[in-house]
């Protein structure tokens, strides 16, 4: 079985840039994952396949991003049962608030978790914690890392207080 446990799904080439940030976030906490491009609606029998195959390849999370009418995430979660995190992408007038509501507004059982506007790296680390509940060595490396934030806020009250 493959390495890939995350497919990260753009809708656009003009999404890499943001989206890399959810690939080297994962990567450096050892998680496989694989970027590719694939519309809805320019790419559609593309994606569907993609999303259909996902499960069989040993993927165990989805991540889609895209803008504008941004329904990549719901065309995955209509043909997988894996969890589908989406992430809304700044790229009209509206400045991500139209891709907000496409991503976040799905129809009753087909649920698709979504991130902040460009969130690619909490879409990164919601898919890590998704992981972590069945591999303890990924569930100690995000609560190191947790641990490391919380020590950086300290560290900086104290400073700020002159401790």
């Amino acid at each position: 079985m493959s390495s890939i446990k995350v497919g990260i799904v753009l809708g656009s080439h003009n999404d890499l840039e943001v989206m890399k940030v959810a690939k080297t976030t994962l990567e450096e906490l050892g998680i496989g994952a694989e970027l590719r491009i694939l519309s809805a609606h320019r790419t559609p029998e593309e994606a569907t396949g993609y999303a259909r195959d996902a499960e069989g390849k040993g993927i165990q999370v989805v991540i889609a991003a895209a803008g504008l009418a941004a329904h990549l995430a719901g065309a995955m979660v209509a043909h997988t049962i894996l969890p589908v995190i989406g992430v809304p992408l700044s790229a009209g007038t509206l400045g991500g608030l139209d891709s907000l509501l496409s991503t976040v507004q799905m129809p009753p059982g087909l649920p698709v978790a979504t991130v902040a506007i460009g969130g690619a790296q909490n879409a990164a680390l919601l898919a890590a914690a998704i992981l972590a509940l069945s591999d303890p060595e990924l569930n100690k490396k995000l609560k190191a890392r947790r641990g490391d934030m919380r020590d950086k806020v300290l560290a900086a009250d104290a400073k700020v207080r002159g401790a």
